[in-house]
């Protein structure tokens, strides 16, 4: 136990060194956002939009292909995300392990953003329209040695934006270390490295989302709870948003001047905005417990005077014979919750049966 504290801990420092030497750079940066969405109920419910948890689950593998598999081989998932602005979005999974080149996941990655009214300059009304995009996921993972994995991510990204089309190309890439008892798990993953192939406009060409992670987790010996860390954004460092409908940001109405935080304050603010905490409690190997907490959600999206639960996030897992299903609902803004639900399914179960 001691043993994985000490390396938790000198992860956080690295990572740590890597943001505070990282460049800054504005929010939005970006096209094809719907790439880093969370997807999988069970990410949802601690907090992220991946996981360090090498346990053979497949819907953790769209946004961390080094923990791809043998032991998930003939798997098949489903997820879908809801939320009542109409925008909805989700994937379907499969995997399948050949013995000569390693085991795979194919994905279909959707998001579909509604119907809207169409109008012109003058405010006339002109033809609805749709808005959606989509990615083909090929996922490969390969164990290197019983404490070391690999993985990588290929993507086929497709955006229709109302008349507007875009096609581009991206993959994940990551590695897993897996401590001999299983109890720890630390992951480096360096996400959507790509380029458009086809921008919206001619000629004006757009980055991709690119996100470099560390996720790391821990399980304790004598009790079925698991704690995990993930360390977000680590290529820019500044991820702060001034809103001058903040009160906090209001100037003092007898001096004029706007309250500061502190030199430490501010490095401390900084440094919570790329850590997401989260929590999962088994009982009897059957049902699943799951808390999350990602600080940076929250400063971002919670109303001044009534912050609620943005930020958190609380779901179940139920895990019955070939089925694994699991729910999340996480706050981002009060009286706007989002619901995930993924279902996992071990066809190679149903084949023994059969």
């Amino acid at each position: 136990m001691q043993h994985a504290i000490r390396k938790t801990i000198l992860l956080i420092c690295i990572s740590g060194l890597m943001i505070f030497h990282a460049s800054a750079q504005v929010g939005g940066f970006g096209t094809y956002k719907f790439l880093n969405y969370t997807n999988s109920a069970r990410v949802a419910g601690m907090g992220g939009n991946f996981l360090a948890v090498n346990d053979n689950d497949i819907t953790l593998t769209l946004a961390n292909p080094s923990l791809i598999s043998r032991g998930m081989d003939n798997h098949l998932a489903f997820s879908y995300v809801n939320n009542r602005t109409g925008i909805n979005y989700g994937y379907v999974a499969y995997s399948k392990t050949f013995s000569k080149t390693g085991s795979f996941v194919g994905s279909l990655q959707y998001i579909n953003y509604g119907k809207f009214t169409g109008a012109d300059a003058a405010g006339n009304l002109t033809n609805d329209f749709y808005a959606a995009e989509y990615a083909l996921n090929i996922g490969w993972g390969r164990q290197l040695s019983p404490l070391f994995s690999i993985g990588a991510n290929g993507k086929l990204i497709y955006s229709q934006l109302e008349t507007y089309q875009s096609f581009g190309i991206a993959v994940d890439v990551a590695g897993t270390y897996t401590s001999k008892d299983e109890s720890f798990t630390a992951s480096l993953i360096g996400r959507n490295i790509g380029s458009q192939l086809v921008p919206y406009i001619a000629g004006q060409y757009q980055p991709l989302p690119f996100e470099l992670q560390i996720g790391m987790s821990q399980k304790l010996k004598h009790i079925p709870l698991r704690f995990s860390e993930l360390l977000t954004n680590l290529t820019r460092w500044d991820l702060t948003y001034l809103d001058a409908t903040d009160p906090a940001n209001s100037p003092d109405p007898i001096t004029g001047q706007v309250k500061e935080k502190s030199g430490a304050g501010n490095v401390a603010d900084g440094l919570m905005r790329h850590v997401v905490l989260g929590a999962e409690l088994t009982i009897a190997k059957v049902l699943a417990i799951r808390i999350g907490y990602n600080y940076q959600r929250r400063q971002e999206l919670k109303l001044y005077d009534h912050p609620g639960l943005t930020g958190f996030s609380m779901g179940a897992g139920l895990r019955v014979k070939m089925f694994n299903l699991s729910y999340t609902r996480s706050s981002f803004t009060a009286g706007i919750p989002v619901n995930y639900i993924t279902l996992g399914v071990n066809l190679q179960e149903f084949v023994k049966k059969q």
